[in-house]
């Protein structure tokens, strides 16, 4: 497995050979896509992307938990959460290994 990370210039450098746009305008797209699924998920909205998965925003309400060294009891704040659920096709994917 690899150690390496895939990050905003690898996803611009992506577009920049895929689509042949400068690397000004491949960095200006990978900014404005990221960004415009932000602001929705902050806007508490779900965000769809076919054959990859479903990005969503959870209310997790109040709890006591436990300290597991101590065993002390510290109340947990309600707070709002992003999970994301793969599609059953990205999941078949990487089970597979195809890149």
């Amino acid at each position: 497995m690899s150690n390496k990370t895939m990050t905003r210039m690898d996803l611009a450098e992506a577009v920049h050979a895929a689509l042949g746009l400068s690397r000004n305008d491949s960095a200006a797209l990978v900014e404005s896509v990221l960004q415009h699924i932000s602001d929705t998920l902050v806007h508490g909205e779900q965000v769809k992307i076919s054959s990859f998965g479903t990005f969503s925003v959870r209310d997790k309400s109040a709890r006591v938990g436990r300290n597991p060294k101590t065993g002390q009891e510290v109340p947990i704040h309600p707070r709002r959460v992003l999970s994301f659920r793969a599609s059953h096709l990205l999941k078949a994917r990487v089970a597979a290994g195809q890149g």
